[in-house]
């Protein structure tokens, strides 16, 4: 009794979880927290994919800082994609190679991504801005949205949302009984946008693109007080759908990144509670940079300092003391990861070896659509002669694998876009695979019960009989075949990848759903109902 128990809690949470996370991929009206969704890979949804290659044939570097050398090719490239608004990219290096390639999906015009990865990256540090220039920036920003509103037709959402007319009801909640209660329009738009409360706020990532937007527009920009200009906080590596700072900096760069030495990782020693067994970072400026570094320091202390690379803002740590010697530190790092993500990025001023672009290729949004429908349909097809096949065959115990098929799939779409995964051409073939796959633990099954039942035995020890006997021969199939999947994700490049994840879900699903869920419901039906017949 406990055993059928923890079976049905199991295949709840299982079919709770499925509907949970396939709903939001057929409607964007419905999207449930935490909001993931399904990404379509460059051969879907078309695009343009760059390869890139570090070239160290006019460097001396072992083998250390050639690795080094890469992954903060690979930062600075992640960077200024980032910025250039492009729709769920996919930058990643090449195995242990020095190739990187970029995948930009929906991107018409990849001249313009070409010329914005051979630019040189640009490490500043810059002072945040007081309160009351925060305050003043915001007051002129929101003040200029209101007169031009009629310009800027993507923030029209915030005029009309439900939030502004609730803000609106607020205000006016305690003014004299006679003013009218009319609608009237929410006018601090650029707050709204970016939550602020005249300090710095944070944009939401579903209103990043439309930041992004406001910060290329000339007119807009030229509202920002003299001397003074906005940046975006880095995303968060953890969650990158997580909401973004936003910062107001003078415009002024107070150093600039040529002037670093090195930035290394360091965990901390001694009985300093800021950095006792914590990461932090340690900064060596050179002789001429240390100079303007103790300048800098001695006369903004308690101030923050901004780390920008390419305009976005990296950390914005406090000034405790002037720092004499060039050697400064940055603590209240979260984790170590983010420590060394860091210390690339400032390590990044100047990338360490040229970057060439070797290959390039343009997948048209038409063949993305045939892809698709390519794809789509042929996973249809295979799911009718499948489900055709098991019900004819099998009859009404078809229909329990059937049934066992179809929560495969969506255990398959729901996983992927929990893990925010993309989908690609060869994910679909992985998941044609899988249905073919998924019933072939029912074919064993089903055989073994119509062996038992053959012999003479009752329904009950027939079908519990079918279940265990089959149950070593389908593990010990599908672990093998898990651990090829396994192997050509963990050697193969993005494509490989791609269907070695589907496959890999897939494979686990068709267990559960054929060893758990199909058994579930047999005994469903045999339990519950006195049966001299099975159709199977």
């Amino acid at each position: 009794m406990k055993n059928t128990k923890l079976r049905g809690l199991l295949i709840l949470l299982v079919l709770v979880f499925t509907v949970w996370f396939v709903i939001p991929i057929f409607t964007d009206d419905f999207s449930l927290p935490p909001h993931k969704h399904l990404k379509l890979g460059l051969d879907l949804q078309g695009g343009s994919q760059i390869q890139l290659e570090v070239d160290f044939s006019e460097l001396q570097l072992n083998e250390k800082d050639k690795d080094d050398a890469v992954r903060t090719a690979e930062r600075i490239i992640r960077n200024r994609i980032d910025q250039f608004g492009v729709s769920e990219p996919s930058i990643q290096r090449v195995g242990q190679t020095n190739r990187i390639i970029v995948q930009l999906p929906g991107l018409k015009d990849p001249s313009r991504a070409k010329d914005l990865i051979g630019q040189q990256a640009m490490l500043e540090f810059k002072l945040l801005a007081p309160a009351e220039d925060v305050k003043a920036t915001y007051a002129s920003l929101d003040a200029y949205l209101k007169e031009h509103v009629e310009d800027y037709a993507f923030l029209k959402y915030l005029e009309d949302g439900e939030e502004g007319e609730e803000e609106v009801e607020d205000v006016f909640a305690e003014e004299e009984e006679d003013v009218e209660d009319d609608y009237v329009p929410y006018s601090d738009l650029f707050t709204t946008l970016t939550s602020g409360d005249g300090m710095n706020g944070y944009i939401e990532y579903k209103d990043l693109a439309n930041l992004r937007k406001l910060l290329a527009d000339e007119a807009f920009m030229a509202q920002v007080p003299a001397g003074f200009t906005l940046a975006i906080g880095k995303e968060d590596r953890s969650d990158p759908r997580a909401a973004r700072p936003v910062y107001v900096l003078y415009e002024k760069t107070e150093i600039s990144g040529k002037y670093l030495e090195n930035a290394k990782v360091r965990i901390g020693q001694g009985m300093n509670p800021k950095t006792k067994g914590k990461p932090y970072i340690s900064l060596k400026f050179n002789k001429r940079g240390a100079k303007r570094f103790a300048t800098i320091t001695g006369q903004n202390i308690k101030k923050r300092l901004a780390i920008v690379l390419d305009d976005i803002v990296y950390s914005a740590p406090t000034i405790q003391d002037k720092i004499p010697t060039g050697d400064a530190s940055i603590t209240g790092i979260p984790s170590l990861e983010e420590a060394q993500d860091l210390a690339i990025v400032l390590s990044a001023g100047n990338l360490p070896a040229p970057v060439n672009i070797i290959e390039e290729r343009t997948v048209g949004p038409t063949l993305g659509k045939d892809s698709i429908k390519s794809g789509v349909l042929a996973a249809v097809i295979g799911m009718i002669m499948v489900v055709l096949f098991m019900l004819i065959y099998y009859g009404l115990s078809g229909l329990i694998a059937d049934i066992a098929l179809l929560v495969n799939i969506g255990f398959i779409l729901a996983t992927m876009t929990m893990l925010e995964g993309t989908l690609t051409m060869p994910g679909i073939a992985g998941m044609i695979l899988t249905i073919g796959m998924a019933v072939d633990a029912n074919v064993i099954i089903f055989e073994r019960i119509r062996e038992n039942l053959a012999q003479g035995k009752t329904i009950r020890t027939a079908v519990d009989g079918g279940f265990s006997r089959a149950l070593i021969t389908i593990v010990d199939a599908n672990i093998t075949t898990l651990i090829t999947a396994l192997v050509l994700y963990q050697f193969g490049t993005g494509p490989i990848k791609g269907f070695a994840v589907t496959l890999s879900i897939g494979i686990i699903g068709s267990m559960f759903a054929s060893i758990v869920l199909a058994k579930a419901i047999f005994d469903g039906f045999i339990t519950n109902v006195k049966r001299d017949k099975l159709s199977i």
